[in-house]
């Protein structure tokens, strides 16, 4: 089969297209025939060797999917053969990959693979991220990143639930967060002053902090004192710390941190809720099908590198060609 492998941490440049063979399910789990695969930045950060506890190189690359199963593996019950499914694994940037068969999701009824891509990963982690935080109608909530595809699903879910939205994006994608229905959009570079100025001083509720760098400090300085909540879903620009004493006497604010796999190990309870959730979102028509941006599997490299450059919105899939 044809794969993107990774053969180094010198970025998505140095991916490359090769031909391996079908990997073959164990025990647990499935096979599946991928029809599209999501991009995500932790993509590009595995490829840079700064995602921590990511693949080593050489690897084949890409971790969601969506598609048909096409083998069992022993001990699989609660899946069959023909099933249309979206889920996690290693190598997905490929004709074929294996999924633990106890983390598949169906695809929802009538969407097709390219349109379900994010419902485990993007919407997944925007719900649970807004449900640590305690969602409530009135809050105020700072959702990083808005353009991208956990950030669009935040706002659309964070207005949903009657929530006042400030959200940050380079300029040349405000237009697009503010068609979600944010309130307010925003340039990081002025990020505190005008969260000061829009919450008249009281400071965000919530915030969706999936940047880092210095960004995380901004984001803990604009949290609402006390009760403020600072849900840390990604750390894009790199690890920022914050010290204990910070957090009794400068800035006395809740510190959450969020990262979907860990929740589906260790809070199964909260994910099943979150897919319960998600079903009542796609009924009521808050999550509608994706629209991702879709490039053929060999341009992968391509789509990761503009991905890093901050030069794309919403969603990306990769889709192995049809021959």
């Amino acid at each position: 089969m044809r794969a993107l492998e990774q053969p180094s941490l010198d970025g998505p440049g140095a991916m490359r297209f090769v031909e391996v063979a079908v990997p073959v399910a164990g025990p647990g789990e499935v096979l599946v025939k991928v029809g599209a695969a999501g991009v995500n930045f932790a993509d590009v950060m595995q490829t840079r060797g700064t995602y921590d506890g990511g693949p080593k190189p050489p690897y084949l690359a890409g971790f969601e999917a969506a598609g048909t199963i096409v083998a069992l593996g022993d001990n699989v019950t609660n899946v069959a053969l023909g099933d249309h499914v979206i889920g996690t694994g290693a190598g997905a940037f490929a004709e074929y990959m294996l999924m633990p068969a106890n983390a598949v999701v169906p695809v929802p009824t009538g969407w097709s693979d390219d349109e379900a891509l994010g419902l485990v990963l993007n919407w997944a982690t925007a719900l649970a991220s807004l449900r640590l935080g305690q969602l409530t109608a009135g809050d105020t909530v700072l959702i990083h990143a808005a353009a991208g595809g956990v950030g669009q699903a935040a706002v659309r879910i964070a207005k949903h639930y009657g929530a006042t939205v400030i959200a940050t994006a380079s300029a040349s994608k405000h237009d697009v967060v503010r068609r979600l229905g944010a309130d307010h959009v925003i340039g990081a570079a002025d990020l505190v002053a005008e969260v000061r100025r829009l919450t008249g001083g009281r400071g965000a509720d919530i915030v969706l902090e999936s940047v880092g760098g210095e960004t995380f400090r901004h984001s803990v300085e604009v949290a609402r004192r006390v009760t403020g909540k600072v849900v840390v879903i990604g750390a894009a620009a790199g690890e920022s710390s914050i010290s204990n004493w910070e957090l009794n006497f400068k800035h006395p604010v809740h510190v959450i941190g969020q990262h979907l796999t860990t929740t589906i190990q260790h809070a199964p309870e909260l994910f099943a809720q979150v897919l319960e959730e998600l079903d009542e979102l796609i009924d009521a028509g808050v999550y509608p099908p994706g629209r991702p941006t879709v490039y053929d599997l060999a341009d992968g490299p391509k789509a990761l590198a503009e991905l890093e450059a901050r030069a794309t919105v919403g969603k990306l899939a990769l889709r192995p060609s049809d021959d």
